[in-house]
């Protein structure tokens, strides 16, 4: 070869490498996924932990170069409305970009739209609402949770309370299918472990005034108020108490395990309040202590709440499925539902024959100076401070 030839072959060698490295890496195909839950509205500020917490999940997925693709988190709010939950649902559903999902809080809202994510085949991977049948009373194989059922909270509930030494409760529950269910599996619960019920109110989910109510409770001087409903009217129970002077214990559900309800009732109000939720207590697995760290860099404006863990579990669970699957809905579905001791922030996933998550612990929670602490934990649960009525 020439020396002029040579030249030029070096000199297009050199270009062609230029050229390589001035190319960038090819993007990975993007692949969305949604989140639903309630960021405007009275239980807002859980939706808001849970649309985080999907987003640290995301995030942290397209930061890690092993990943295959980048996500997208398309978010929805179903403001906890059963009328817009179908709506949103029905808009995602219909996206067929949009390979799965991380869905609801709201009992009412899941149950209303397990037929819209059925329809139209997109897997959804339920992250609060408690209600069993939401994954029990139909058999569509879209439709998975990661966290436990209302059965579970009031069982371990009414068992507790009532090895603590009470022995009356009046009942109030909101007349949602979810204060409606509460009411009925504590009911029963109870009745098992010996309490007794001495009155039962039902109230509507945006009710102001509780006076008629607390006035007959009070009258029927009872060891324990159990509440069923979620947090803006677990605080005006609680406040609404103090005003008549009812010194009864409050237990309340899942529902009111939120920084939202301290701040509502004030930090001497919600000081001794109960809440029940399902798993182990995630703050001590190393996953959750992961979680909370990561979360904390982000320096999101809400902070995660009870539920965000389980959103972040499960927008992982689907990202894991459409790495091994691709961005396929029918692909990624037959992986969830064979989903088995998959490690998560809230402990093992394991789904069984109707999608539902099989969760062994409830964890028990005491509000103790202004935060909500782990009963084992707390002076309550180490016999240093008494709860109401003890």
């Amino acid at each position: 070869m020439s020396s002029r030839r040579t030249v030029l072959a070096c000199v297009a060698a050199a270009s062609a490498a230029l050229s390589m490295a001035a190319t960038p890496a090819l993007a990975k195909d993007v692949v969305k996924i949604a989140f639903v839950g309630p960021l405007t509205g009275g239980v807002s500020n859980v939706g808001l932990g849970g649309r985080n917490s999907a987003d640290l999940a995301v995030r942290l997925r397209n930061a890690d170069p092993k990943a295959k693709y980048t996500y997208e988190l398309v978010t929805q709010d179903d403001e906890c409305k059963p009328n817009v939950g179908v709506q949103v649902a029905t808009k995602v559903a219909a996206d067929r970009s949009i390979i799965a999902g991380v869905t609801h809080y709201c009992s009412a809202v899941a149950m209303a739209t397990t037929g819209v994510y059925h329809r139209f085949g997109l897997p959804a991977v339920v992250w609060g609402a408690v209600l069993p049948d939401v994954t029990y009373a139909n058999n569509f194989k879209e439709i998975h949770r990661v966290n436990g059922t209302m059965i579970n909270q009031n069982d371990v509930a009414a068992k507790f309370m009532t090895g603590l030494g009470y022995k009356k409760w009046a009942v109030i529950h909101d007349t949602t299918d979810y204060g409606k269910g509460h009411n009925k599996y504590f009911s029963e619960y109870l009745k098992k472990y010996g309490g007794n019920i001495v009155g039962t109110f039902g109230v509507t989910a945006d009710q102001q005034d509780f006076t008629t109510e607390l006035t007959r409770i009070r009258e029927l001087k009872p060891d324990v108020i159990y509440f069923g409903g979620l947090t803006p009217l677990g605080v005006r129970i609680r406040t609404q108490m103090e005003k008549l002077g009812i010194k009864a214990q409050l237990q309340g559900t899942s529902g009111i395990k939120s920084d939202a309800y301290i701040s509502g009732a004030g930090k001497e109000l919600a000081e001794g309040s109960l809440s029940f939720i399902e798993g182990a207590p995630w703050e001590k697995l190393p996953g959750g202590l992961f979680f909370t760290g990561k979360y904390s860099q982000q320096k999101y404006g809400e902070p995660a709440e009870a539920y965000g863990p389980f959103a972040f579990a499960a927008a992982n669970l689907i990202m894991d499925a459409v790495e091994k699957a691709g961005p396929d809905r029918k692909k990624v579905l037959e992986i969830l539902n064979k989903t088995k001791d998959v490690d998560t922030i809230v402990g093992k996933v394991t789904f069984d024959d109707h999608r539902q998550n099989i969760v062994p612990l409830i964890t028990k929670y005491v509000v103790e100076n202004g935060a909500w602490v782990v009963w084992e934990d707390s002076s309550y649960g180490k016999g240093k401070r008494k709860l109401a009525g003890l």
